[in-house]
């Protein structure tokens, strides 16, 4: 029993040396990460007997009378409109920042009745360098991202080479009777985010004099050649059965899924390669102009009806889809297009709200370069991308096959030459534009929905 009792007495022992070392370990990983965040005063108490928060700063408008009201509270920081286009926040000057360094930006806060948090409820960083800003909008920070009342913001951001510090801004715009209490906020080193790199192509082949079958066969050709060069994705043209064959609808009308888009799938699978095209789709009694597009696998992962209809289309009588889907791929997510949907503004603009990185857009015609001052296909394509930070892959019969990047530049073309044509892109890659900064984040916060409702409306009488 003695010999017992002294075991129990050793395993109590070091079952509370092991407990000791532990909380030991916690709280020195709890320095570390503390000692790590470049934030002071990260959850916001107020300077001794006073209702400012010890270590921020308070900006407001020129307009006074446009200012939320800041000041510590119990549970954090609360900033509160007095008018419904109120604005008003906190910054904080960082030292220590190292050009070229990438940051993880956090933030927490409790949403009191904010309508619009996405467009309400800001975090920016502004990089600085010698003490002056380097972009005049900074960057902001992803999110809130919002579960019930509580908004989350979670970024990695890298700093420009120049940059020697920064400015932690947490904003409030336009809280329309609502509130914020700002929880928390950490900046610190981190990692640098991979490149998210795709391979991405696109097609200039206009079949003449052939069949249907043969037009699958061509096609199928160049999905092998980009395979061959290795992309991860390639875009085919519109109605591909069609072109080039004079069929009618009722010949080149299928089934979706159906024998094309079990071709294609074959030629998909075997380049192990992902493909859009378009087919004329044939369901019971109609027929729309259908995008599909077909998975590594030479599954059939997803399709789109063509929405906007020219008259050479609705007057043989194809019906108008009428959904936006955004397809996710093993790289990003991504949205098609075809052809006339190119002349509308909307359209992209709705596939960029639903996360869209690469609209792809199998078109007949065109995107011919501007001629004695006219905009033609090739700019308004290129001003699509940049309207709304996307990369836009147009496939044509008329014109060039173009890669275009989110800021408007034409990074291939096909330069009146058939066949692949193709560039490698980085999806994780964020370019601001000189003013206003990295657009993709500032358009969705910056447009006014509420006042779009003429877009809705229909149209009774002469609009010209």
């Amino acid at each position: 029993m003695e010999e017992y009792m002294k075991e129990v007495k050793m395993l109590r022992h070091h079952l509370i040396v092991v407990i000791c070392s532990m909380c030991a370990l916690g709280t020195a990983l709890a320095r570390s990460e503390k000692a790590d965040d470049l934030v002071s005063n990260p959850d916001f108490r107020p300077d001794a007997g006073t209702e400012l928060v010890a270590g921020w700063s308070i900006w407001t408008p020129e307009w006074q009378e446009a200012a939320c009201t800041i000041k510590c509270v119990d549970d954090g920081l609360l900033i509160q409109g007095k008018e419904p286009y109120a604005v008003g926040g906190v910054t904080q000057d960082i030292k220590g920042i190292e050009g070229g360094g990438a940051y993880a930006v956090k933030a927490l806060c409790e949403l009191r009745k904010m309508r619009a948090a996405y467009q309400s409820v800001l975090v920016r960083i502004d990089w600085t360098g010698g003490g002056k800003l380097l972009h005049p909008a900074g960057m902001l920070v992803r999110g809130p991202t919002i579960e019930g009342n509580v908004g989350r913001f979670d970024d990695v951001l890298v700093a420009p080479e120049e940059a020697d510090g920064a400015r932690v801004s947490l904003e409030v715009k336009w809280p329309q009777g609502g509130s914020v209490v700002w929880k928390s906020v950490s900046m610190q080193p981190t990692a640098k985010p991979a490149p998210r790199k795709v391979k991405v192509g696109t097609v200039y082949l206009r079949p003449k004099n052939s069949t249907p079958q043969k037009n699958l066969e061509l096609w199928c050709e160049q999905i092998d050649a980009a395979g061959k060069l290795g992309l991860d994705i390639v875009c085919l043209g519109e109605t591909i059965k069609a072109v080039g064959t004079g069929c009618t609808l009722k010949q080149c009308a299928e089934l979706i899924p159906g024998p094309s888009t079990e071709q294609l799938g074959q030629a998909a699978k075997k380049n192990n390669i992902w493909v859009v095209a378009s087919l004329n789709e044939q369901v019971g009694g109609v027929v729309y102009n259908t995008a599909v597009l077909i998975d590594r696998k030479g599954r059939l992962a997803g399709k789109y009806r063509k929405i906007h209809l020219p008259r050479e289309e609705w007057k043989k009588g194809v019906r108008p889809g009428d959904e936006y889907p955004v397809f996710e791929t093993d790289f990003g997510k991504i949205a098609i297009q075809i052809c006339y949907d190119w002349f509308f503004p909307e359209p992209e603009s709705i596939f960029a709200l639903r996360g869209a990185e690469i609209i792809f857009a199998p078109t007949w015609g065109n995107t011919l370069p501007d001629e004695d001052g006219c905009v033609n296909g090739e700019t308004v394509f290129r001003v699509r991308a940049r309207d709304n930070g996307v990369y836009m892959v147009p496939s044509v019969y008329d014109g060039n096959s173009l890669i275009i990047d989110p800021m408007g530049r034409i990074l291939t073309s096909s330069n009146g030459k058939q066949g692949i044509f193709w560039a490698e892109i980085d999806l994780n890659k964020r370019e601001p534009l000189d003013w206003v900064g990295y657009w993709r984040s500032i358009a969705p916060r910056h447009r006014m929905q509420n006042t779009y409702g003429p877009l809705l409306e229909q149209q009774t009488g002469p609009t010209y």
